[in-house]
């Protein structure tokens, strides 16, 4: 049986980064906390934390650190069922996984109409996402499958609106003689990563055409903006993001009347949906006044 002291200690040494902030978060001496790391690696025969600056873990030591928190969902959710059960007011950490588009849009909006957490937001493409809640390590994602997970409820969001956007002075040195395939295959694109489709996609939606552009790699959606600003080149922007640079003529679409829609819907595991009830009714809320009707 596995010691959920010494597990909660791993946890907390983990997501702080060193054995002096985990004993603070647990309120006892930095010295409990190497004892309790040590015995419990002991026991295992294996190594779960990384010393350095900060603290990291090994595989098997982020496997147990994610065991701890869905241990303490599972009890939150017992606790919503069982109000005469004693519990503790410590904050219950949730692993979420989200894209980073619907993060510098819509989604801090929904962690602002909720409390009684503390996030854990895990990055990836939303055609990804929803392998972090297929493998058991994360509790919600938002994900562009409509397919619900085994184990999970699937609520449909909306779409995220994307517009292919670019600088005045950029569309004038790059389509002088107007957006072709021809013109497109030389004129800088953005991209996020090498998981990023959405310039792909739409590029053979509207030109019908395996258009290869030249790629400038930007993780980061406010770096596509302000790229798109500066003249570096074209991307498809979230249309909340530039929506008023659109109206003021800092950036133009290239085809206004060809938005790329992307459908979203948000994933959580059934076994604690009780616990996350109020953190989905948030994410709906949030999303919906932000995206648009599918």
């Amino acid at each position: 049986m596995l010691d959920y002291v010494h597990l909660a200690s791993l946890a907390a040494v983990i997501r702080t980064g060193s054995f002096e902030r985990a004993a603070q978060h647990l309120s006892v001496t930095p010295s409990a906390i190497s004892q309790r790391i040590k015995q419990l690696e002991e026991r295992l025969g294996v190594v779960l934390v990384v010393r350095g600056q900060p603290c990291t873990a090994t595989e098997l030591g982020q496997r147990l650190c994610q065991h701890v928190e869905q241990v303490a969902l599972l009890e939150s959710s017992l606790h919503e069922s069982l109000p005469g059960l004693q519990s503790e007011s410590r904050l219950v950490t949730l692993r979420i996984a989200v894209n980073a588009d619907s993060l510098a849009t819509w989604f801090v909006s929904a962690m602002a109409g909720t409390e009684g957490y503390l996030f854990d937001l895990v990055l990836d493409d939303e055609d990804h996402s929803a392998e972090w809640l297929r493998r058991g390590e994360v509790a919600a994602a938002v994900t562009a499958s409509n397919t619900p997970i085994q184990g999970c409820d699937c609520h449909p969001l909306g779409a995220l609106r994307y517009i292919a956007t670019a600088s005045p002075a950029y569309c004038a040195r790059w389509f002088a003689d107007g957006f072709n395939a021809l013109a497109a295959a030389h004129a800088p694109c953005l991209i996020f990563n090498q998981k990023d489709r959405l310039q792909a996609d739409w590029l053979q939606e509207v030109l019908g055409a395996d258009v290869h552009p030249p790629l400038h790699w930007l993780p980061s959606s406010q770096a596509f903006v302000d790229a798109a600003l500066a003249g570096i080149g074209w991307g498809m922007n979230p249309e909340p993001l530039v929506r008023e640079h659109l109206r003021t003529g800092r950036l133009v679409a290239l085809r206004s009347d060809q938005p790329l829609n992307v459908p979203l819907f948000w994933q959580q595991s059934r076994i604690v949906s009780p616990t996350l009830s109020n953190v989905t009714r948030a994410v709906v809320h949030a999303a919906r006044t932000t995206l648009v009707p599918v």
